[in-house]
């Protein structure tokens, strides 16, 4: 596939503005950003950034434009969310296609990302019709009590580079169902993926005539991040990223009380039992630790294999890695692509550096590999429990082996780390099967039995506990984070009687 074709069809240029409110500002003033090709170290195409002029412009569009969407009924919110799920279908392969051009992800992973986007496109259609309250009964006699939802405001989406554009639709299509607009922080390395999205969705939005619902600044965190965290029009920040960057969120955020959907680290486990199906559990752990190049908040970091099994599932692994197909990620024969930047190549080679130094024994891979873009082996690392570099997420295709000879040893191990995402067992017993999910067993906010941590679908609420943030998206009733809960009672008879039987009579 030729790049710029790609771009050329998703409306691209050589130079694109990175802000747009109810239209897109012509000529930015935060200066430039080359959007860089991971598998090549060359620049795709350059973004100009907004300045805190630009941002100040796409709030007061989307705070503007809230106040008049909120009153459009929910339905037919969710009608114009089905379409725009419509246009993702109409320009799927290509955007796929700019996800891998432009993060690095298998092209089968672009394409998926994308779809999930049309998934979720679907799912909040379903769900405009379905934004229910409750009624409850009221101790006083001829008096209605019960619960309904109104709209937050605009709600700021800060989403990182390794779900450049399925992440902020779980978010986006959700609020905008439930009444709300949408600022969309993009991720610096992945800017052109969010400008494709953007134009997508800003031509139904023209088409329907609500223009501002959803809209887009690219720019620094100091110029236009710090500026949407502060800012009091915005009642909801949801970001997606590193534990450290959750606390800057939580802390500005929470400063002025507003709310906030926070999805960080993962450093996720798997257990394999020794009654377990070793073939699905290789498929997975291939998948779940190799996948997008290991740069997945849901990535398997550690395997707990208990040692009547390990030696054998660890010579299994180490084959399989052998075999993993690495290069062009628009190649369809291709298992992994590269890291994102030179910076997460550094970060892996200082973390294998330092594993080795903890005792830790790479057995496969780990080398950076001679040619262009930002390419590298996955490893495999035997490791201890004890090992201080185990409780850091080191966002690369590392993966480290840990021997167990019991079930709630291994338990006490994989919940002993700061994060709490995804987690999974493998085993055909059932006792240990659900003493994994019970409440003893593992405190991730994902826990699977015999499949993997990655790939969660979106009818199920996505985030995790501890470090992670405690944030939840997509499906259950997630929806809530993006309304307010106003409790109603209504007085229907001649009286005024007092809850809980209090009397105050002049």
């Amino acid at each position: 596939m030729n790049s710029q074709e790609i771009l050329a069809r998703l409306g691209i240029g050589e130079i694109h503005s990175g802000a747009c409110g109810v239209s897109w500002i012509e000529e930015p003033g935060g200066g430039e950003l080359a959007s860089i090709n991971p598998s090549t170290g060359r620049p795709l195409a350059r973004v100009a950034m907004a300045s805190a002029d630009d941002y100040e412009r796409v709030a007061s569009d989307a705070w503007d434009t809230f106040l008049r969407w909120r009153m459009h009924p929910a339905p037919k919110r969710g009608e114009i969310i089905r379409q725009i799920g419509l246009a993702l279908r109409e320009h799927k392969q290509d955007l796929g296609a700019l996800v891998s051009l432009e993060m690095g992800k298998i092209l089968a992973e672009g394409l998926g990302e994308v779809q999930e986007m049309i998934d979720m496109a679907d799912f909040a259609t379903g769900l405009s019709r379905q934004l229910y309250g409750l009624t409850m009964q009221s101790e006083r006699p001829q008096h209605r009590m019960y619960e309904q939802w109104h709209p937050l405001g605009p709600v700021g989406v800060i989403s990182a580079f390794n779900f450049p554009v399925a992440v902020w639709s779980w978010n986006a299509f959700i609020a905008a169902v439930c009444g709300d607009t949408v600022i969309w922080k993009p991720s610096s390395e992945t800017p052109l993926c969010a400008i494709a999205v953007q134009r997508i969705c800003q031509k139904v939005l023209e088409d329907n005539g609500w223009p501002g619902v959803f809209t887009l600044v690219i720019g620094r965190g100091s110029t236009v991040g710090e500026r949407l965290l502060a800012d009091r029009r915005v009642p909801l920040v949801s970001a997606t990223g590193s534990c450290q960057m959750g606390y800057r969120v939580a802390e500005v955020v929470g400063r002025r009380l507003g709310r906030t959907i926070l999805e960080l680290g993962g450093n996720n486990g798997v257990l394999i039992e020794p009654d377990a199906d070793l073939d699905l559990a290789l498929r997975a752990v291939l998948f779940g630790a190799v996948g997008t190049a290991g740069q997945r908040c849901t990535t398997i970091r550690r395997l707990f294999l208990h040692r009547q099994i390990a030696e054998e599932f660890t010579a299994r692994l180490v084959n399989a890695y052998s075999q993993i197909r690495i290069g062009d990620p628009l190649d369809p024969h291709i298992l992994m692509g590269p890291l994102v930047n030179q910076a997460a190549v550094d970060e892996m080679m200082d973390g294998l550096a330092r594993v080795r130094q903890q005792g830790g024994e790479v057995i496969f891979g780990g080398r950076r590999l001679e040619r262009d873009g930002f390419f590298v082996e996955p490893a495999l690392v035997r490791a201890r429990a004890d090992m201080p570099i185990l409780q850091e997420e080191i966002f690369a295709p590392i993966l480290y082996l840990i021997e167990y000879d019991d079930l709630e040893q291994a338990i006490a191990w994989h919940n002993g780390v700061p994060q709490g995402l995804s987690s999974a067992i493998f085993t055909r017993n059932l006792i240990a099967a659900e003493t994994f999910l019970s409440a003893r067993g593992s405190d991730c906010g994902i826990a699977n039995v015999n499949i993997g941590t990655s790939g969660a679908e979106i009818g199920g609420a996505f985030g995790g506990e501890k470090e992670t943030g405690g944030g939840r998206e997509a499906g259950s009733d997630a929806w809530k984070a993006y309304m307010r809960r106003q409790t109603v009672t209504i007085n229907w008879s001649k009286d005024l009687p007092l809850a809980q039987g209090i009397r105050f009579e002049l």
